[in-house]
């Protein structure tokens, strides 16, 4: 658990834009606030990863999720999708790991890197792995929000997981 900074003003304007659309047709601050909350919740749902149980409250430009994910990865991935949001500064977790093999050892915590402008993933792996082709580990760690390899943007947060034996 943790406060996790992501850099407002890049990433998907999906909660921006619907923010636009509610303040037009709303005035009351409260009520948009909780649609945006119930649609981050959904994305969360919907993104196909083990994320059980979701809450989320948005203060200013702070978002607070609480969950029962099955690995760690699941939860890095969740705090990804709702970091990499236009608007979005931090991200309060408190989504605590419940799941697997009680006889496995706990996966490492994976690094966050944030893209900086002539990044590509082989261009990461090489700095993180040593192996540009390691690429695939990369994008795979950072399914649903990324969609092609190719696209990616300065300032979006990745999820560098830790090698495996």
């Amino acid at each position: 658990m943790g406060l996790f900074d992501f850099l407002k003003s890049s990433g998907s304007g999906l909660l921006k834009n619907k923010a636009k659309a509610y303040e037009a047709k709303e005035k009351n601050a409260e009520a948009m606030r909780e649609r945006q909350e119930g649609l981050l919740e959904g994305i969360i749902e919907g993104a196909g990863i083990n994320v059980k149980n979701v809450d989320i409250e948005i203060e200013d430009d702070v978002v607070k999720i609480w969950g029962e994910a099955t690995t760690e990865a699941d939860k890095e991935r969740a705090i990804l999708i709702l970091g990499n949001m236009d608007g979005v500064s931090s991200i309060d977790d408190r989504i605590s790991v419940v799941g697997g093999a009680p006889e496995a050892a706990p996966a490492a915590a994976s690094t966050m890197y944030q893209v900086q402008a002539g990044d590509s993933l082989s261009k990461i792996a090489k700095a993180h792995y040593g192996d540009p082709m390691k690429y695939k580990i990369i994008f795979e760690a950072n399914q649903p929000m990324l969609k092609d390899p190719n696209l990616i943007y300065p300032g979006q947060t990745l999820r560098i997981p830790a090698l495996t034996a």
